[in-house]
C-alpha cells in the first residue's frame, strides 16, 4: 500500500509520496501542477487525477489524503465553493466519489481534510510545530488561514471571517491589505509582500508597512493567546517568508502586555499540508 498527500489550491495542485515511521516523515517524488479550476468539473478531476496517478507510478493500491480550501464538506468530500469563483463547477459534487472513480480506486481511501488544519497537523507531526501542546497555526497570503491546536485534537479555526477591527481578520492579514495600506499611506502600487521588499520602494515604505502588519497581527491573536492558553504560534504562506521583517513589531505588542509566544515559521512548506491530511490513514502517530 502506498500512502499519497495531495494539497490543492484554487490554480495549483501537488502530490507526494508520505512515509511515517511514528517519529519521521519522508515526503518524496513530489508531483506538482498548474490546473485551472475555472473548467468543467469533469476537466478539473481528470487533471487531479492525472497528477495523483503521476505520483503513484505502477502502484495500484493507494491511500489519498487530501489537503481543500474550504467551505468544502470534508467527511463526506463535497465541495461547497460557490461564491469564490474557482472550483465552482464542483458546487454540491462529491469530488471523493468523482476521484475514486477517475483512479479506480474504494471512495474509503480517500479523506479530505481542511488545508490550514492540514497545514498545523504536518507540522505538529514532523516540523516547527513539534513540542508545543496548545498551539495555532497561520497560513498567511491572498486568504487567511487558521487552525488550533490544543492538546492532541485539531481543528479549523475559521478566524478568517472572526470581527477585527471595523472589519474581519482577514481584511487586515492578507495580501490584499498590503496592497491596499501601501497606496494609502505610501501612494505606492504593489502586487504583495514579495514586490514590496524588492528594495524598489525604499526603507521608509517597508518598514511603515511591515510594522502595521506585524502590529495587527499581535493584536488580532492577543485575546485568543490569553483565553486558549497557547503558547506556540506556527507561520506558513507566502507572507510568512517576511516573518523576519514583521515578527519583531509582532512580538513587540504581545511582550507589552505580558503575553509571551513561542513563534516559529514552518519548515515543511506545502510538504506539511501533504502530511497532515494523511493522519487519518497513519495508524502509528506518536
Amino acid at each position: 500500500m502506498q500512502l499519497l498527500g495531495m494539497d490543492i489550491g484554487g490554480s495549483h495542485a501537488s502530490v507526494a509520496r508520505i512515509l511515517w515511521d511514528g517519529t519521521d516523515a519522508e515526503i518524496s517524488k513530489p508531483c506538482e501542477a498548474d490546473v485551472d479550476t475555472f473548467q468543467s468539473a469533469g476537466e478539473i478531476v481528470k487533471a487531479w487525477a492525472d497528477l495523483v496517478r503521476q505520483a503513484a507510478g505502477s502502484e495500484g493500491d493507494i491511500r489519498l489524503g487530501i489537503a481543500m480550501p474550504g467551505p468544502f464538506d470534508y467527511p463526506n468530500g463535497v465541495s461547497l465553493m460557490i461564491d469564490q469563483g474557482k472550483m465552482k463547477a464542483l458546487y454540491g459534487l462529491s469530488v471523493k466519489d468523482l476521484l475514486a472513480e477517475s483512479l479506480g480506486i474504494d471512495p474509503a481511501h480517500i479523506s479530505f481534510t481542511n488545508d490550514a488544519e492540514a497545514f498545523l497537523l504536518g507540522e505538529s507531526l514532523a516540523g516547527a510545530g513539534r513540542g508545543f501542546k496548545n498551539s495555532v497555526g497561520l497560513t498567511l497570503g491572498t486568504g487567511l488561514g487558521s487552525a488550533f491546536k490544543v492538546g492532541e485534537k485539531v481543528w479549523d479555526a475559521k478566524l478568517w471571517t472572526a470581527p477585527f477591527r471595523d472589519g474581519i481578520a482577514e481584511d487586515y492579514l492578507g495580501t490584499d491589505w498590503i496592497r491596499r495600506y501601501t497606496a494609502e499611506r505610501f501612494g505606492a502600487r504593489v502586487t504583495g509582500m514579495k514586490e514590496l521588499l524588492s528594495g524598489g520602494f525604499g526603507r521608509e515604505v517597508e518598514e511603515g508597512v511591515l510594522s502595521e502588519f506585524g502590529k495587527s497581527l499581535g493584536e488580532f491573536l492577543y485575546p485568543y493567546l490569553a483565553e486558549m492558553q497557547l503558547t506556540g504560534l506556527v507561520l506558513g504562506g507566502k507572507i510568512s517568508l517576511a516573518s523576519e521583517r514583521f515578527l519583531p513589531y509582532t512580538r513587540a505588542y504581545l511582550d507589552g502586555r505580558g503575553q509571551a509566544l513561542d513563534v516559529r515559521v514552518g519548515e515543511l512548506g506545502e510538504r506539511a499540508a501533504m502530511l497532515g491530511a494523511c493522519l487519518p490513514f497513519i495508524s502509528s502517530v506518536k
